[in-house]
């Protein structure tokens, strides 16, 4: 698992309106303004924190969600919130990229970088080797340029982490909530299809 940390400069920025850490005992719920795989109505609800640059949350993506989906998303029975947990200032800026995509292309283009991990993170420039993924979904170079310049998209970002700290206790990724029970870490197919089964409405 990779510890969060947050840039110097953004949590100075956000403290003074988020305040000190909180740490309550509470579970995130699906907000209009996420990224949902699945449909809208699925009874069991997956919300994911991850990092894109960490390999624990790439293993994820590559080897164990095609499984949930096939299994549990595609029939309905669940759907996916993807919430970008950033451990570093790269982290930060190809979420704000990954934002600019189209909408529909969203998990296509993260799927792309979970999958072509071990390159990107290692480039000279990582973030310019995000964005040249990002021109072949779909976004163009000024609207990337746009996003990247815009504050409030940075502040978007550096704040969705900064709540999942502090209400509701992520310090690590991959950090999973299912239907509001929390698994931390990365967890194996029948470790998820466990908590899946589990969280079921019963009849």
């Amino acid at each position: 698992m990779h510890k969060f940390w947050l840039m110097a400069a953004a949590i100075c920025l956000l403290a003074p309106v988020l305040g000190g850490p909180a740490f309550a005992a509470e579970a995130p719920s699906a907000t209009p303004e996420d990224h949902v795989l699945g449909k809208a109505d699925a009874p069991i609800t997956i919300i994911e924190y991850a990092s894109l640059t960490c390999p624990h949350c790439g293993a994820f993506a590559r080897d164990v969600l095609p499984k949930v989906k096939a299994s549990w998303i595609d029939s309905g029975k669940a759907k996916l919130v993807f919430r970008v947990f950033p451990l570093n200032g790269v982290d930060v800026r190809a979420a704000i990229i990954a934002n600019c995509v189209p909408p529909d292309r969203y998990f296509a283009f993260v799927d792309e970088l979970y999958r072509s991990q071990d390159t990107w993170t290692r480039a000279g420039d990582p973030v310019q080797a995000v964005a040249k993924t990002a021109r072949l979904a779909g976004a163009g170079d000024d609207k990337i340029k746009g996003c990247l310049a815009d504050k409030a998209a940075e502040d978007s970002v550096v704040k969705l982490g900064y709540t999942a700290q502090n209400s509701y206790g992520v310090e690590s990724t991959p950090t999973f909530f299912v239907n509001g029970t929390k698994l931390v870490g990365e967890h194996s197919y029948d470790a998820f299809d466990k908590a899946l089964t589990a969280a079921q409405p019963k009849t």
